[in-house]
This record gives structure tokens, C-alpha cells and sequence, in this order.
């Protein structure tokens, strides 16, 4: 992307900090069932070519992921602010609290690279916008909900922090994040995400939101501001995880960009920070428009390599099966049974129908299978993620709903 801002000079640098962890193998899908009267052929496991089974080899890096330089970052920057790479956390003027929560509840020892490159540009005044592409596993999630705790002035009793994510599992698990780190500031959050049944509240009943940090949807955000329950007048920073999910088309689009007018109509100063393990060319061209158009001042961006993206530690593989019970005879004799040697499983599928299908064939088989979609109540789809994180399941089937944080599974695509 270029930067189109007449007033304002680009500069484009390679930065290679600190250190970078694994990459979380994600994907989103959710499309229309599948016809019920789906069509299983008659063959055999026998008709499966299991030789055409293959890691593609040009995806992977040359170095090791122990190297400190084993990857770039590609940072422009835009207008004259300079912008020092931060070797410590104590480099950020970060106070005692967050410092604190760093070190002894993250249990970090120093920014990661993404951190260590983004954290200056979302810190430093005037806090100017940013659009992040940075794999998972790279300390994203760190960056942003750093720099909202960093944005907060604890004395202020009203919202100054809004992060919306496509989902409210991965609300959830940014809160979690939010609050560990936070422990210690005595900062307010709060959870916008469609409520369970038993705790339903009419929106219309609800009082004003307090907190200071607000993580959630963009329903529910949507519905907060229209019943004007959600003040924006404090709002500092907005962030967007999985953004290109959020600004794509047949996501979240429209509404995005209407809450993007409504906190510019209150308060123009608000900074915008846009993050994802990726972007399509159409996404991030329309992501730099509507910085631009929207909130009306330069930007920054930062961009790790498409070539390095996948990372030694993701295997891909692809197999070519003739029909539905090949798929599931693959997963069964030669997915699962390494899931066996190296942890829990996650199978992502298209469709419900097709999670529905693949659960009763494993349950059979004789596995033990939770199956999540967005069809189930809310506090069973908690319930879901809970088990298979507590180790109570072996093999958890998803559509798109369920995206990151479990490292200690193998990822299975059908």
C-alpha cells in the first residue's frame, strides 16, 4: 500500500529485532449447509494416494525459527515522526503497573519483533494510525492490548479502549489477555458480547457502559451504540483484530465502518490500529481508504513478508480423497493417530453439516469428539472450548467460529 496523504512524506524500511514465536495455523469459513442429500461414493481407503501426501517445500524457510534475523518486517512510516525499535519494554514509558503486569504475569523477558517495532509506533505522540499484518503467534494480540492500557488514563470513569473481534470466542480469549496484563493498573473492562440466555438483559435495562476498555463484537457494539448505552466522547484508541475478516466483503463491513463514523463524529482524535495474520491486496486497499477517508491522517503500516508467513514449524499437507468416508478414513489412520503422539486435534470443516456428519463417524469410531458452531447456545459453546482446553476431549470439529489459541493441538482442514 501506498501512503496517499499529500501533506505528509513516506519512508520504507526492513527491520529485523528481537525473536518470533510459531504461527498458528487459522482459517475462517462459514458458508451455507451443505445439501442434506450429499453424495458419498463407494470407494475404499484403498483409493486414497496417500503418496501424493506432500509438505510444500518452497513455503519454507531457509534458517530456523531460533534465529534471531530469521525474518523482516516491512515498516513505512508516514510524515516526520521518528520511531526508535524497542529493545526493552522499559524503552516505552510504560508505568510501574504495566510494567509489572509484563513481567510478572506475562512472564515476558523483552518485546517480541513485532512488539518491539509496532509498540513505538502505537505509543508515540501523536499516535498516529496503524495497519498490522503480523502472523500469529508473533505477540500481535500483546501489541494492541498494550497499547489500550497504555492509552487509558485510570482517572477517567467513562470508555476510552474499544477492540472488536469477528467472534466472542476471540473476544473472549483477548480479554483474558487484557486482564492478566492489566492486573495490576486497576483499569475497568467489560465483555460486548451476545449474552448467554440465563444472563440476558433487555439492552433497554441496561445502564451506562462504565468501563474503561470495552472487547467485544460488532453486534453487540452496534446495539450498545444505537440504544446509546456506549459513550464515545473519551474514546482514544479503536482496534480491529482479524481485521481483514472485519473489513472484508460478506463480513463485517458495514458495520465496521459505521462504528468507525460514529467514534469520528465524537471524537476525531481517535486513534485506529488494524491487525491481522493476513491481508488480500482488495482488503488492504480498502483498509487504507477508509483510514484515510475516515479518520483523516496519516498512517503507518507494517508488514511481515508474504514468503515468510509459513514458518518451519506449520507442516502443510494436501490429500486428494475420492469421496466423504476416504476424508474420514484419512483423518482416522493418519490424522488422529498422530494426534495421538502429539496432542489434541482441531478439525476445521466448511460447513455444519459437514461438522455434524464427521462427529457421528468419529464418535463410532470410538473417539472422544465435541463439535463447535454457530448454531450451538452460547454457554454450550463455552462450555466446548472450555473442555478441549482442560484436556476432557481429544478431537474438537469447528466451522469458523473458533480461530486461535490452542498451540498444543494439530490443525486438520476439511
Amino acid at each position: 500500500m501506498a501512503d496517499n496523504e499529500s501533506t505528509d512524506s513516506s519512508t520504507t524500511a526492513t527491520i529485523t529485532p528481537a525473536s518470533s514465536n510459531p504461527l498458528e495455523t487459522k482459517r475462517w469459513a462459514d458458508v451455507a449447509d451443505e445439501a442434506d442429500a450429499e453424495q458419498q461414493a463407494e470407494s475404499s481407503l484403498a483409493d486414497v494416494k496417500l503418496d501424493s501426501l506432500a509438505i510444500d517445500e518452497s513455503k519454507q524457510p531457509s534458517v530456523g525459527l531460533t534465529d534471531p534475523d530469521d525474518s523482516t518486517i516491512e515498516a513505512v512510516t508516514s510524515g516526520d515522526t521518528p520511531y526508535t525499535s524497542a529493545k526493552r519494554f522499559e524503552d516505552l514509558n510504560l508505568s510501574p503497573e504495566l510494567l509489572k503486569g509484563l513481567y510478572v504475569e506475562m512472564k515476558f523477558e523483552q518485546p517480541s519483533k513485532i512488539q518491539a517495532i509496532s509498540l513505538p509506533m502505537i505509543l508515540t505522540p501523536p499516535h498516529k494510525n496503524l495497519i498490522a499484518q503480523a502472523h500469529n503467534g508473533s505477540g500481535k494480540t500483546t501489541c494492541f492490548v498494550l497499547g489500550m492500557l497504555s492509552r487509558v488514563d485510570p482517572k477517567i470513569l467513562g470508555p476510552q479502549a474499544l477492540c472488536i473481534c469477528p467472534t466472542r470466542e476471540l473476544a473472549i480469549q483477548n480479554m483474558e489477555v487484557l486482564l492478566k496484563m492489566g492486573k495490576f493498573t486497576g483499569i475497568t473492562s467489560e465483555l460486548a458480547i451476545p449474552p448467554a440466555e440465563a444472563n440476558y438483559i433487555p439492552i433497554s435495562k441496561m445502564g451506562p457502559v462504565t468501563a474503561q476498555v470495552i472487547i467485544g463484537t460488532p453486534g453487540t457494539i452496534s446495539k450498545w451504540l444505537q440504544h446509546k448505552k456506549l459513550g464515545l466522547s473519551q474514546m482514544k484508541i479503536l482496534v480491529f483484530d482479524e481485521a481483514d475478516h472485519m473489513l472484508a466483503m460478506g463480513g463485517f463491513r458495514d458495520e465496521s465502518v459505521r462504528i468507525m463514523k460514529a467514534i469520528t463524529r465524537s471524537n476525531s482524535n481517535c486513534q485506529v490500529l488494524l491487525f491481522s495474520a493476513t491481508f488480500n491486496d482488495a482488503v488492504k486497499a480498502f483498509a487504507s481508504k477508509i483510514v484515510e477517508e475516515i479518520f483523516v491522517k496519516g498512517y503507518n503500516q507494517m508488514f511481515v513478508k508474504k514468503e515468510e508467513l509459513s514458518l518451519e514449524s506449520v507442516k502443510q499437507y494436501k490429500v486428494h480423497c475420492p469421496d466423504e468416508l476416504s476424508k474420514i478414513m484419512v483423518i482416522k489412520d493418519q490424522i488422529l493417530n498422530l494426534g495421538d503422539k502429539v496432542g489434541q486435534t482441531i478439525v476445521f470443516v466448511k460447513t455444519k453439516n459437514t461438522a455434524s456428519m464427521l462427529h457421528q463417524s468419529l464418535v463410532k469410531l470410538g473417539y472422544e469428539v465435541t463439535t463447535i458452531q454457530g448454531a450451538l447456545k452460547q454457554e454450550d459453546r463455552d462450555k466446548i472450548i472450555k473442555e478441549f482446553k482442560e484436556g476432557l476431549t481429544q478431537v474438537l470439529i469447528s466451522t469458523d467460529i473458533l480461530a486461535r489459541g490452542f498451540d498444543q493441538s494439530q490443525h486438520f482442514f476439511m
